[in-house]
């Protein structure tokens, strides 16, 4: 069988772009569907600490698989969600969680985003009320007609 050489190098440029995507799965031996699900569920709730804007479940970089081997450890040895998050947060502050709480040090987080806003806000009716006194300053007066 004679196969085009147009044929085979789609076919090699498929395979290497789906290579990144395959190697990303880490296939873990779960006992059951529930397991499985927990295990998603709780990924999805942390943070990959090197990637920043991706889950420990989204993430390829190979920090986040060692997190992910070790959440899977830690619900094998029989530990609750809030101790696993309790354990990653120990060793990588509040900054792993999707959903930090709201303490002493993380108040910058939930407050700067509304603080930003404000000051824009503030800084937006300034400016138009300052033109809006500029053009009736300059506009002259209208002779009466009569």
């Amino acid at each position: 069988m004679n196969v085009p050489k147009w044929c085979l190098r789609s076919l090699g440029v498929a395979v290497l772009l789906f290579a990144g995507a395959a190697a990303a799965v880490d296939p873990m031996p779960f006992r059951d569907a529930a397991e499985e699900a927990r295990f998603r569920q709780l990924t999805a709730e942390l943070r990959c600490v090197m990637c920043q804007n991706q889950s420990l479940a989204d993430s390829s970089a190979p920090i986040a698989k060692d997190l992910r081997r070790e959440v899977f450890d830690l619900m094998r040895e029989g530990r609750s969600d809030e101790e696993i998050k309790v354990f990653l947060v120990e060793r990588y502050t509040d900054f792993v969680l999707y959903k930090p709480p709201l303490n002493d040090r993380t108040w910058w987080l939930w407050f700067t985003p509304a603080l930003i806003l404000l000051a824009g806000a503030i800084t937006v009716a300034a400016i138009v009320r300052r033109r809006a006194k500029a053009n009736t300053a300059s506009k002259p007066e209208p002779e009466d007609a009569w």
